[in-house]
């Protein structure tokens, strides 16, 4: 538990350290505040999981899952600005060199039609992304935040209509960033239902995405709705509909998470690049960062109680943001 601890206030600390996000002595109390509780809440694959009253996904082995109150204390402490009526919760692996963090997020909008996806055009849809993303660097600039910039795909938006899942992954950067500098990507996976739309956002390295792109269609696939919550229980004469389609919730609603994501990417491509050496300095592969017992392989709702976080006793692994950022950054020359 000590090693998660440190872990994770180093993922919090090179966050801010990438974004810009002011720390004081308020913000490192709170740090270690949220990194105690979300390692308290962790869950252990193989797990069911209860989204809501809409579905259940199964956690595999080697993956953790942090839920919804824990988890936005958690992105909160990193400097987002969260939704807590659609944050479901964070997925992280367990294992050795499997580098990404996914939110998972439930959307009430409504059965959201898919007819435009037969015909959409991805060049029309970037540039709409491209568009509401510079509108919205306004509002981040007042909040101290780097401005955002798409620079394209990663993936073009591609939609099953069997399956009612949507793909889709846009390389977001903050603007004036090194082009030598890793690039951050979110690979955004979707799954349809009758009330709104489960979102998984896996965020990862551009040069990673191939290897990790399976790991997130896997969580995808194993996402079950609920019988009278799928896509084609549709009620015409009951339901409410969605005030947007599919393009639309490529290219302008996802535009509101590009904070939340860009901030995600942009740690995820910075720690990446000096996560495993760090790891090594500190005396453990990511597996020991997160060995624990697994609570329970019983279904878990994702609105139960988070725990009280773990006390743990007097440590000599100092948990300052100072020491662990000249730890990452000390790993950083030695590449």
């Amino acid at each position: 538990m000590k090693v998660l601890t440190k872990f994770l206030f180093c993922l919090c600390c090179i966050a801010m350290a990438t974004t810009g996000f002011a720390q004081t002595d308020a913000t490192q109390t709170e740090l270690n505040a949220a990194v105690k509780e979300a390692n308290a809440a962790l869950i252990h694959g193989p797990s069911k999981i209860a989204v809501l009253d809409q579905a259940s996904f199964a956690l595999p082995a080697n993956s953790g899952f942090v839920p919804a109150a824990a988890a936005i204390r958690y992105l909160r402490a990193l400097g987002n600005t969260i939704d807590e009526k659609s944050l479901v919760g964070l997925i992280v692996p367990l294992t050795a060199n499997t580098d990404w963090l996914a939110v998972l997020t439930f959307e009430k909008a409504g059965y959201v039609r898919d007819d435009d996806a037969r015909d959409w055009h991805a060049d029309d849809i970037l540039k709409n992304l491209r568009d509401g993303t510079e509108q919205s660097n306004a509002g981040r600039k007042s909040r101290g935040l780097p401005e955002l910039e798409v620079t394209g795909w990663a993936e073009p938006p591609a939609y099953d209509a069997k399956t009612h899942h949507l793909v889709w992954s846009a390389i977001v950067r903050a603007k004036g960033q090194n082009a030598s500098s890793p690039t951050g990507v979110n690979y955004r996976t979707l799954a349809l239902g009758r009330d709104g739309y489960l979102s998984l956002t896996m965020a990862t390295q551009l040069s990673m995405l191939a290897t990790t792109k399976p790991t997130a269609n896997a969580l995808l696939a194993d996402i079950d709705y609920m019988d009278g919550k799928r896509y084609a229980d549709f009620n015409a004469t009951t339901d409410h509909v969605a005030e947007y389609g599919l393009a639309a919730l490529v290219a302008g609603v996802a535009v509101k998470k590009l904070g939340l994501f860009a901030i995600i990417a942009a740690f995820a491509a910075k720690f990446f690049k000096v996560g495993l050496v760090a790891f090594l300095a500190f005396g453990a592969s990511i597996r020991q960062f997160f060995k624990r017992k697994p609570k329970t392989t019983q279904p878990v709702a994702v609105s139960s109680p988070v725990p009280e976080p773990v006390s743990e006793p007097a440590t000599d692994v100092s948990t300052r943001a100072d020491d662990a950022t000249s730890s990452s950054a000390g790993a950083d020359e030695r590449r």
